[in-house]
């Protein structure tokens, strides 16, 4: 990412007043380093993250893989999802988690609030949630957005669409 020119971008963002969340690896980027002693990922070594959280991750053996539940902090906004890692972060920014999930803090928020990152993918699928996240992040519309909804509803506009423009003679045939 560094090598694409996103550390200036990123910086010039919060600049001029932006926000930045990171979910799972890019949670693990926004924070001062990650180590990956075993190389787990790829060459075994440590690789500076961009610094704008004050945690630091440690690759190890042993992806998580969970469902979870919980609040967004700070509020009790329900949130759900799933972790799939294997990365371990520490450090002074964790004292401001994003989350609540099932009894434990996750993630990290700055102490302005701009960059925030946890571990929660599917952090976008309660609607309540996006809506207070979009909110935290400055949206300012009256409009409530039902991702999972619209997901849906596209999925079944591109079904109709295919529906109407393949012959299930012609698909058998491919087949």
């Amino acid at each position: 990412m560094r090598d694409q020119g996103w550390e200036p971008a990123l910086s010039r963002h919060l600049r001029y007043g932006g926000h930045v969340l990171g979910i799972c690896g890019g949670f693990q980027m926004l924070g001062t380093a990650i180590h990956d002693p075993e190389g787990l990922e790829g060459a075994a070594g440590s690789t500076p993250g961009f610094g704008l959280l004050d945690v630091e991750t440690r690759l190890v053996a042993g992806k998580q893989l969970r469902q979870v539940g919980g609040q967004l902090l700070p509020g009790q906004v329900s949130v759900s999802g799933y972790e799939i890692h294997n990365g371990v972060s520490s450090g002074p920014g964790l004292s401001r988690p994003m989350l609540r999930l099932d009894g434990r803090d996750d993630g990290a928020r700055s102490e302005d609030g701009q960059v925030q990152g946890c571990y929660l993918h599917g952090l976008f699928e309660e609607p309540d949630a996006m809506q207070a996240l979009l909110r935290r992040f400055g949206w300012q519309g009256k409009r409530h957005v039902d991702y999972p909804a619209h997901r849906l509803a596209e999925l079944d506009r591109l079904a109709d669409m295919l529906q109407s423009r393949l012959s299930p003679a012609a698909l058998a045939a491919l087949l």
